[in-house]
Formats: C-alpha cells, structure tokens, sequence
C-alpha cells in the first residue's frame, strides 16, 4: 500500500469508499462470473482465460474504490454507475478474450456482437438514469467514457483476429489513448471539452462500424471500408476538439 493509500485508509476515507462501493462490486462479480463461464464455454477457453477476467475485475474495482467521490448523495455506486458497472461486466470477458488466440466461427461472432450490443444499448441507459434521478456527476460520465473508450480498443482487436481486416484495424480503438499521452505533452488537451452529442453519437457510430466488420455474413472488403469509415469518423471528431481547445488556449488568444 502506498502512502497516500495508507493515510487514507487510517482516516477512514478508503475505508468507508470501499464498504459503500463492496456489495455493488459483490453483485458485479456474480454477473461477471456467469457472462465468464458461458464464453469460456463457448470458445473452449483455459483456466488462464478466468485468471484474466478476474485480474481486470480487480483492477477496475479498485480505480472505482480510489475514485469514487465522498459522501455520495446515494447508497453505493447509485443506480447509473450499478448499470455502467454490469456493462463492465459483459465488457471485461470479451477484453480477456481478446488477448488469448481463437478462432471466430460465426457462432462465436454473433455472440461478440450480441453481447457488445446489449453494453451499447446500455450505454444510453446509465445516462438517462443519472439525468433522471438528478445524481449526474464527473465520476459516472468519466467511469462512463473510459469504459467506452475501452470497449472499442477491445472490438478493434477482435476485428483484427477475424482475420477480415488488417492489424491496422487497432488504430480505431487508440485515438482516446493517445490523445490522453498527447496531453501530458501538450497541457492544453487536459483542459474540460464542453458536453458534446456529436461525440456520443460518434462513439456509437464506432461501435456500429466494429460490430459491422465482425458480422459473419460481411466480406473482407467491406469490413475493410467499415473500418475505415470509423478511423474517419473518429479522425474528424477528434480534431473538431483539438481545434476547440486550441483556439481557446492563452498561447492562440495572445498570438
């Protein structure tokens, strides 16, 4: 434990952020656990398949704990984080398929692109709930992106390993890293981007596109397009927002 970690823990903070945070993880590790087995299952997969899955769990349960803000107006994660937490759910299996080599028959595609079209349709879910319930916070919208973000690095690997497109097709799933390294060069990337549709509409574009380029019935050459049309997209989107931040950076106001 570090340090700060270790202070934390002995004013209570990480304590209490873990007892508020522990019974939605306990329920998040039950479905985890079922979406696991029946893909294991499905694709024939080792014990190193499940050690996997439950490395990324951990992981992710303890940036929740680290994160999660104090006193919450609600009990637990609140019902739209509980709902982004069962999408990590469904998201982390196929992130630890991802790394280990199989084969993608048309069964074991159509289960990729059903399970990744359950976590898109409940990505608008999570959303509406914190809007609804007026419980919105930083927290849910960036445990919401970075899942987001996450989830297309994981289908643009899966791309790849359908063997339809090139490697290059992992070029989808990297602008949101890379413009986060970006920013530790270049300060002005770090600063706040205003709410924007235009990115969440994008973001489900992607996801389209990638499922598109996993569709058994889809040929290689139109997979390739499918994947090309998602670098495009993201490319515009992202440069929309840069040239944003920087027309509102002190240098460009000064020059």
């Amino acid at each position: 434990m570090t340090n700060a970690a270790h202070q934390m823990w002995q004013n209570g903070s990480l304590r209490s952020r873990l007892q508020q945070a522990g019974p939605d993880l306990a329920l998040g590790l039950v479905s985890l656990t079922g979406v696991s087995i029946a893909t294991s299952r499905l694709f024939g997969l080792t014990v190193s398949y499940f050690a996997q899955v439950t490395a990324a769990y951990l992981v992710l349960a303890c940036l929740l704990v680290w994160y999660l803000p104090k006193n919450q107006p609600h009990t637990g994660l609140g019902a739209a984080n509980r709902v982004t937490l069962f999408r990590a759910t469904l998201i982390l299996p196929l992130s630890a398929l991802a790394v280990q080599t199989i084969l993608l028959t048309d069964t074991n595609a159509l289960f990729i692109i059903t399970v990744t079209t359950v976590a898109l349709i409940l990505d608008g879910v999570d959303g509406w709930l914190a809007r609804r319930s007026q419980i919105a916070s930083a927290f849910g919208a960036r445990f919401d992106m970075e899942l987001d973000s996450f989830l297309m690095l994981v289908l643009s690997i899966l791309v790849w390993h359908s063997g339809k497109v090139g490697a290059w097709s992992v070029l989808i799933g990297l602008p949101r890293y890379l413009y986060v390294a970006g920013g530790w060069m270049w300060p002005m990337l770090r600063a706040e981007l205003p709410h924007s549709i235009r990115r969440k509409a994008v973001c489900v574009a992607q996801g389209v596109l990638l499922l598109v380029c996993l569709g058994p019935i889809v040929p290689p050459p139109l997979a390739s397009g499918s994947a090309a049309a998602a670098i495009v997209v993201l490319a515009y989107s992202f440069a929309v927002d840069i040239i944003w931040l920087a027309r509102r950076h002190p240098d460009s106001r000064n020059a």
